[in-house]
């Protein structure tokens, strides 16, 4: 029974993944994370009943370990040494009864587990995506936020789960468990306000003339979401520049000494600075543009004249080199320190949460928020 359920389950992903999505409205995705990679040893147990064994879907049960017993298994050479029985497949799938959930190292997982043989082995979750949205909005926004800030949060991380999957196909899974992708915890991280979040938008997705969106979103956008034109040097329709409830939010600073900065700039291979003499870069308006910053007031290029030379540098190369959070900033130095100062944290594509958070303080609906930040999408539901 427990091969049957399986095989129908990974038919189906498959399908759904060379599909149109719309055809399906009917069934839940599954999504597949990575959680690990390069692991020699894990552990795995279920919270309640049985764990079952498989070494390839087309193949028998391998092992059924009882309740209260657990798994060990490591990589001895070329095979997996699972409770000490040598196993020659490339991947193992572990699945617990349907009362129970599956631990790994001690920390519980919906769904079931996938082993895959690839530098040591790489620990998958195969989980349905509302499951796996449970252990991603509360590590994306905090859980005591309003409501309709949590809702919008939870439409925009099924969204980007759905047109994401496959990120990762490379390394046989569709999506890490890092910010590289979307922060996932697993059952840990579940909260009841999340849940419940996840729960009231179940199956919401938004779409651009039919197809799924790239749902960015980041912290706070400092005042004013950008464009992707300015980030990518192309324009998604979807992905438009638009003004906050507040303005200059999250601000920061970072102070550098000239001879610190000068040696970064330097040691990225650029012409020699030498001594820095001047700064060229408007001055910061949020919400205005000019011909070194985008019209949401974010850096473009600044220019960096020195005894020896001068530097242009884009406002993300500035970003990187100097951990800054966002590229909404302006740049003042004296004899000994170089000042970076700006507000916000993130990329600024998409939903801002911080903004959202102040649109729902304000009583606005998770909806309204979404398309306010998404310009001119729908929302479906897709199951």
């Amino acid at each position: 029974m427990k091969r049957c359920l399986w095989l129908c389950c990974s038919f189906l992903f498959v399908v759904i993944a060379v599909l149109p999505m719309q055809v399906f409205a009917s069934w839940q995705p599954e999504i597949t994370v990575g959680l690990s990679q390069g692991v020699s040893e894990v552990r795995i147990a279920a919270t309640t009943g049985s764990l079952h064994v498989y070494e390839d879907p087309d193949k028998k049960q391998l092992l059924e370990v009882p309740p209260g017993k657990e798994l060990d298994i490591r990589i001895l050479q070329t095979q997996f040494l699972v409770n000490g029985q040598k196993i020659k497949g490339d991947r193992l799938v572990i699945q617990p009864d349907d009362t129970g959930f599956v631990k790994v190292n001690g920390a519980s997982y919906r769904g079931y587990i996938t082993l895959l043989k690839k530098n040591g082995f790489t620990i998958i979750n195969n989980v349905q995506v509302e499951d796996y949205l449970y252990g991603v909005v509360p590590k994306e926004m905090p859980p005591n936020w309003p409501v309709e800030a949590l809702q919008a949060q939870s439409v925009a991380a099924r969204t980007f789960a759905l047109k994401n999957r496959k990120r990762h196909s490379t390394e046989g899974f569709d999506l890490c468990s890092t910010s590289h992708c979307q922060v996932y915890e697993g059952m840990a991280a579940e909260t009841r306000t999340t849940t419940d979040a996840v729960n009231h938008t179940r199956g919401e997705v938004l779409f651009y003339k039919g197809n799924v969106i790239d749902a960015l979103f980041h912290t706070d956008s400092g005042g004013m979401t950008e464009s992707s034109e300015n980030m990518w040097g192309s324009s998604v329709p979807y992905l438009h520049a638009v003004t906050e409830v507040q303005m200059q939010t999250q601000p920061w600073s970072r102070t550098v000494s000239v001879e610190s900065f000068v040696r970064s700039v330097e040691q990225d291979g650029r012409s020699l600075l030498g001594t820095l003499k001047e700064i060229r870069l408007s001055p910061l308006t949020v919400g205005k543009g000019s011909g070194d910053r985008t019209p949401s007031g974010r850096v473009r290029s600044a220019e960096f004249v020195g005894t020896k030379g001068r530097v242009v540098l884009s406002g993300n190369e500035l970003r990187s080199m100097f951990s800054l959070p966002s590229t909404l900033f302006s740049v003042r130095f004296d004899r000994a320190e170089v000042v970076i100062s700006g507000y916000g944290s993130g990329h600024g594509l998409g939903l801002s949460q911080w903004g959202a958070k102040a649109f729902a303080d304000k009583a606005k609906s998770y909806k309204e928020i979404l398309f306010h930040y998404y310009t001119g999408v729908t929302l479906e539901k897709l199951y």
